[in-house]
């Protein structure tokens, strides 16, 4: 179902993960710091994808710097760019087309579901939801979200594999 796209994400310390998303063309392996909730801000853009025709958008903290996530949906597919603003703080509203691109890649919408789903489940199965509120610190692991996204993956997708096929996140 994912075809060449490939996600993952660590809890790598206190307040940050690192995430590495590939296609067979290249690969970006970032940070995100626990000022935001990355992780549900992920999981809940990507399950916007089943909902809205606009783009979804959300961003990472590196202190002081921002990675901004555009999900533009084209039909089945979805085009992910991720840019780069020097400043968090006066960035929010600047316009996407001024950041740098750091990574592009039009996948399937659901390889895109698919591969965050797996990795968001992962960090579950790693930490569990206290060892992930532990080191991630400021927010509760995004359980609401992952069970959403599972929902709308299996439903409009119809994935069957065992990932998908868990209910609820407890």
């Amino acid at each position: 179902m994912t075809g060449d796209l490939r996600f993952s994400w660590e809890l790598a310390g206190s307040g940050w993960a690192r995430y590495r998303i590939a296609d067979a063309a290249s690969e970006r392996v970032g940070i995100a710091s626990y000022c935001t909730d990355a992780l549900s801000d992920l999981l809940r853009a990507v399950a916007r994808l089943y909902e809205a025709t606009d783009a979804a958008r959300f961003s990472f903290d590196l202190e002081p710097d921002e990675v901004r996530w555009r999900l533009q949906p084209q039909g089945v597919d979805v085009k992910i760019d991720i840019l780069r603003f020097p400043d968090m703080t006066q960035s929010w509203n600047v316009p996407d087309d001024e950041g740098a691109r750091c990574w592009s890649s039009t996948q399937s919408r659901a390889a895109l579901s698919h591969v965050v789903l797996e990795a968001a489940e992962t960090v579950l199965r790693l930490h569990g939801e206290a060892g992930y509120r532990e080191k991630w610190v400021q927010h509760d692991f995004p359980g609401a979200a992952l069970d959403d996204l599972r929902q709308l993956h299996r439903r409009d997708d119809g994935c069957r594999q065992e990932s998908c096929r868990v209910n609820g996140h407890s």
